[in-house]
C-alpha cells in the first residue's frame, strides 16, 4: 500500500518518471514507464534490478547493441488482422527495420559469454523472429523504405516499360518546347510540368491557339496556360495505363505480404513487447548512469543499509551548477527501526526524509539507486508519508487536522512491514499538546514494529527516543559558529534547533532574545548548550584528526624521500669509488708501460751512465705529470628563480648532485639522479645550465680494459725476491743480472737488496760494488753479517 495517492509527487518520483520517458527511444518504452509501479515481491524486484544492472554494464562497456528503429507497429498489426486489408509500404518498412533490431538484439545478448547478462537472456528466451518473414519483407521493401523494382517479374516489366515510355515522352515534349521557345510562345526558362497526372507545357496565354492540344490549367494571373500537346496524347495515355497497372500489381503484392504477416501476429506481439521492455530497461540504465546509481543487495525482509546515499534529483540539480551534494549513511534494521532526525530549520531534515522515501520507492520499482556499491535494501509492503501542508477549505481541514488524519491511518494500518515517513512530527498545534500526542503516536508505531524516518523539533520526542529501544536519534549537523547548516546526517545523538542562536545572529534585539531564553527555562537552554558543546567538540576533533592524518601522510612522504636520497647517496659513493679505481688502474697501466720502456732503454744502452740518467729523468717527469692534481671541474651555473619543467637539469639546493626532471606532479618532482629515480619537492631543486655528463660507463669500460692490458704492480711486488745469486757467472753476465735486479727493486720501492757473489778471488764482488756505488738511489753498500755469508754477499740499502 502506498499512502497518500499523491505520494509520487510528494517525494519527487513523478519527475523521475518524466525523465525516464524522455530517455526512451519509442512509445513502446514509454508505455512501460507509465505502467511502472511499486512492487513487494522480492523475486520480481530482484529480477528487475538485475536486468537494469546488466543493461547498465552493456552501456558502460560501449557494446554495439542495436539502438535504432524502435518503431511502435502495434497499430499496423491491428490493421493487418482484418481480412482484405493491406498495409502501406512505409508500414512494412517500419516493421522490417524494427524486426531486424529485435533479431540483432536477441543475437547480441544470447551470444554473450556464459554467465553474463543472464537476466536479459531470460527476457528474450521465448521471443522468435522468423527469418522467412524478414526475407519476405526485404524482397518487397529496401532499406531506404522504397519498393524494390524486382519485387515480382510483372512489377519489374511494368517499371521497365514505364521508364521507356517516359523517356520517349520527355524527348518529344522537349522538342515541342524548343520549337515554342524559338517562336516566342513560351518563356525562355520554361520546363515541362505535371497537371492532372499528365505532362504539359506552360504557354503564354496570347499564344495558346498556336499549339494544338488540351488546356489543363492556367496560372493565378491568367498569363500562362498549361497545354497538353495533341501529339503526346497517346504517349500520356500509355503512361497512365502503365502507372495504373503498376499500382494494381503493387497492391496485389502488398495484400499478399499482409496475408503472410497475418500468420505471425501472435509471435510479433511478443517480439514488440520485448522491444518495448528493452527500451524501458535501457532508459532505466541510462538514468542510473546519469545519477551514478548502483544495484543494492536486496533482502526479503524490511531493511535499509545505504552508504553515501544521495537524492537523485538534488544531485542532478547541483551537478548542473557545479555544486557538490552531501551524501548520507543510513541504516534501519530490526534493532534500530525508527530514526528520529532533529536539527535547525533549513538544515536538510526534509531532504533526508524525501531521500529515504524516493530511493526505497525506486528500488521497489526496479530502479538502481545513487548509493555506494555494497549498500543493502529490503522489501517493504507499505510506504506511508506525511509531509507538507494538506489543509483543505472544501473539507474544512486545518493543517493539524490533516496531520492527525494521516496519523490515524498510520497507527491503524502500518505494521512490521511498513515504512512510515513523517516530516515535522507534532507541529500545527499548541506545542505541549502537540508534543504529547506525537509521543503517544510514536510509541504506538514503535510497538507495532514499524520502520520509519521522522523529523521533529520537540525535545520530549528526542528524550523518548534516547531511552526507547527500537528508536534512535539523528541530527543534521550545524556549524554553530557561523550558523550555517552542514547538511550532514549524524546517527546516534539528537540535534539542536539553535533557535536562540539564530535569533541572536539575525539581530533580534538583545532584550527579546534574553526574555525568550528566560521563558524557555534553564533546563532547555542547558540542553541545547550541551548539544552545541558536543557539536563543537566533534568538529574540533574532526579537524585535529584531519590535521593528524595530513601530518602522517607528510611524514610518510618525507621518510620515503629520505630513504630514496640515502640510497642515492650510497649509489653515488659506490660510483665515485668505481670511478677512482678506474682512474688508478689507468694511471698504473701508463706507469707500468713507461717503466718497462725505461728498463728496456737502460738495457739497450748497456748501462751507459748518461743515457741511464736521461731515462730516469724522463721517468721522473712522467711521474710528476701523472700525480699532479687535476683541476677541479667547473661548477654548474645555477639559475635563480627559474621555473622548473620536465626535462630540465636540476641540482639539490646546497648540494652538487645533478639530475634530470622526469615528471612534475603538483609541488613534487620525480628526478633521475644517476640511475635512481627520487621524489623531491620542487622547492628543494635549482635549475642549472648545461647538460649532465654521462661518461661514467665509458670511463669504467676504458679503465677495465686498461687494467687487463697493463702491468699488475702489486703482483710484481709479491713475486719479487730481495736476494740475487750470481755465483759462478761471468762478470759481464753477472753485471747485467745485477743491473736488472737493482732497477726493478728501485722501481718497486724495495728498501734493501742482497747480492750473493761468493768469496773466490773477489772479481764479482768488485764489479757488483762498483756498480752499486755509481747509483744515486743506493744509500749504502756493505758486507752481510758473518753468520749469513760475510764478505761473500753484498747488502745494499736503497733510498
Amino acid at each position: 500500500m502506498i499512502y497518500p495517492d499523491n505520494f509520487e509527487i510528494k517525494i519527487g518520483f513523478a519527475q523521475v518518471r518524466e525523465m525516464l520517458s524522455e530517455l526512451c527511444l519509442s512509445p513502446l518504452g514509454r508505455q512501460f514507464v507509465n505502467r511502472m509501479q511499486f512492487l513487494n515481491r522480492h523475486d520480481l524486484v530482484d529480477r528487475l534490478l538485475q536486468q537494469t544492472d546488466e543493461f547498465k554494464q552493456l552501456l558502460e562497456s560501449d557494446a554495439e547493441i542495436p539502438l535504432q528503429h524502435y518503431f511502435d507497429v502495434n497499430a499496423y498489426l491491428d490493421r493487418a488482422t482484418l481480412e482484405g486489408a493491406y498495409l502501406d509500404v512505409v508500414h512494412f518498412f517500419e516493421i522490417k527495420m524494427s524486426l531486424r533490431t529485435i533479431r540483432d538484439s536477441l543475437r547480441f545478448i544470447s551470444g554473450s559469454e556464459e554467465g553474463k547478462y543472464e537476466a536479459l537472456k531470460a527476457l528474450g528466451a521465448n521471443v522468435t523472429v522468423e527469418r522467412s518473414l524478414i526475407a519476405a519483407l526485404d524482397k518487397v521493401v529496401d532499406d531506404a523504405g522504397a519498393v524494390r523494382d524486382d519485387a515480382t517479374p510483372e512489377l519489374q516489366r511494368l517499371k521497365r516499360d514505364l521508364i521507356s515510355q517516359q523517356a520517349i515522352l520527355r524527348k518529344q515534349i522537349q522538342s515541342i518546347i524548343r520549337h515554342a521557345k524559338n517562336e516566342g510562345w513560351t518563356p525562355s526558362d520554361v520546363e515541362p510540368t505535371i497537371r492532372g497526372g499528365r505532362l504539359v507545357i506552360p504557354v503564354i496565354a496570347e499564344h495558346k491557339r498556336r499549339i494544338k492540344g488540351l488546356i489543363h490549367d492556367e496560372s493565378a494571373t491568367g498569363q500562362t496556360v498549361y497545354i497538353e500537346p495533341e501529339s503526346i496524347f497517346e504517349l500520356n495515355n500509355d503512361i497512365k495505363d502503365l502507372e495504373n497497372a503498376y499500382h494494381r500489381e503493387l497492391i496485389r503484392i502488398l495484400v499478399g505480404l499482409t496475408n503472410t504477416l497475418r500468420h505471425y501476429i501472435p509471435e510479433l506481439r511478443k517480439a514488440y513487447q520485448y522491444l518495448g521492455l528493452l527500451d524501458f530497461i535501457r532508459a532505466k540504465a541510462a538514468f542510473a548512469r546519469r545519477v551514478e546509481a548502483y544495484r543494492p543487495t536486496l533482502h526479503k525482509y524490511p531493511h535499509i543499509n545505504w552508504k553515501q546515499a544521495m537524492h537523485p534529483l538534488l544531485y542532478l540539480a547541483h551537478r548542473q551548477i557545479g555544486k557538490l551534494t552531501v551524501p548520507m549513511d543510513l541504516e534501519l534494521n530490526r534493532d534500530q527501526r525508527i530514526l528520529l532526525i532533529s536539527g535547525p530549520n533549513a538544515g536538510g531534515k526534509s531532504v533526508s526524509l524525501k531521500t529515504v522515501g524516493l530511493l526505497q520507492y525506486m528500488v521497489q520499482c526496479g530502479m538502481l539507486i545513487p548509493v555506494e556499491d555494497g549498500s543493502e535494501a529490503g522489501i517493504f509492503h507499505d510506504i506511508f508519508i506525511d509531509i507538507g501542508d494538506e489543509q483543505s477549505i472544501e473539507n474544512d481541514l486545518s493543517t493539524y487536522s490533516s496531520h492527525l488524519t494521516n496519523m490515524k491511518k498510520f497507527v491503524t494500518v502500518a505494521d512490521h512491514k511498513s515504512l512510515v515517513l513523517i516530516d515535522e512530527f507534532g507541529t500545527g498545534t499548541e506545542p505541549v499538546l502537540g508534543g504529547a500526542i506525537a509521543e503517544a503516536v510514536l510509541q504506538t508505531l514503535n510497538n507495532s514494529k514499524v520502520y520509519g524516518v521522522i523529523t521533529t523539533h520537540y525535545t520530549n520526542l528526542k528524550n523518548f527516543a534516547e531511552k526507547t529501544p527500537g528508536i534512535i536519534n539523528g541530527a543534521m549537523r550545524y556549524d554553530h559558529k557561523n550558523l550555517q547548516p552542514l547538511y550532514q546526517l549524524e546517527i546516534g545523538k539528537p540535534g539542536s534547533s539553535f533557535a536562540i542562536e539564530i535569533a541572536r545572529k539575525i539581530g533580534l534585539p538583545k532584550a527579546i532574545v534574553d526574555k525568550a531564553s528566560s521563558l524557555v527555562g534553564k533546563d532547555k537552554i542547558r540542553y541545547d548548550r550541551l548539544l552545541e558543546e558536543l557539536e563543537t567538540e566533534k568538529q574540533e576533533l574532526e579537524k585535529k584528526v584531519m590535521e593528524a592524518t595530513k601530518l602522517e601522510q607528510k611524514l610518510k612522504r618525507n621518510v620515503k624521500e629520505y630513504g630514496d636520497l640515502k640510497n642515492y647517496l650510497e649509489e653515488s659513493k659506490q660510483d665515485i669509488m668505481r670511478e677512482a679505481k678506474g682512474k688508478a688502474k689507468l694511471l698504473l697501466k701508463d706507469a707500468n708501460q713507461k717503466i718497462e720502456a725505461t728498463i728496456q732503454q737502460i738495457k739497450q744502452s748497456q748501462a751507459e751512465k748518461e743515457q741511464t740518467k736521461e731515462a730516469r729523468r724522463e721517468l721522473e717527469t712522467f711521474a710528476n705529470e701523472q700525480v699532479r692534481k687535476e683541476d677541479p671541474r667547473p661548477a654548474h651555473k645555477r639559475l635563480a628563480n627559474a621555473s622548473i619543467k620536465e626535462g630540465d637539469n636540476v641540482a639539490l639546493v646546497g648540494q652538487d648532485s645533478v639530475g634530470q626532471v622526469v615528471s612534475i606532479k603538483g609541488k613534487t618532482a620525480e628526478v633521475l639522479f644517476g640511475g635512481l629515480k627520487t621524489i623531491v619537492k620542487v622547492d628543494n631543486l635549482e635549475k642549472i645550465e648545461g647538460q649532465v655528463a654521462k661518461q661514467k660507463k665509458a670511463a669504467e669500460t676504458k679503465a677495465d680494459q686498461g687494467y687487463t692490458r697493463g702491468m699488475n704492480i702489486t703482483q710484481r711486488m709479491a713475486d719479487f725476491g730481495s736476494t740475487l745469486d750470481i755465483r759462478g757467472e761471468y762478470a759481464e753476465d753477472a753485471l747485467n743480472k745485477v743491473m736488472n735486479f737493482t732497477d726493478e727493486a728501485i722501481m718497486l720501492g724495495i728498501p734493501e737488496i742482497k747480492i750473493v757473489h761468493g768469496r773466490g778471488n773477489g772479481v764479482l764482488r768488485q764489479v757488483v760494488r762498483d756498480y752499486l756505488y755509481s747509483l744515486p738511489e743506493v744509500a749504502s753498500v756493505g758486507n752481510e753479517a758473518e753468520e749469513r755469508g760475510g764478505n761473500g754477499a753484498t747488502l745494499a740499502v736503497l733510498k
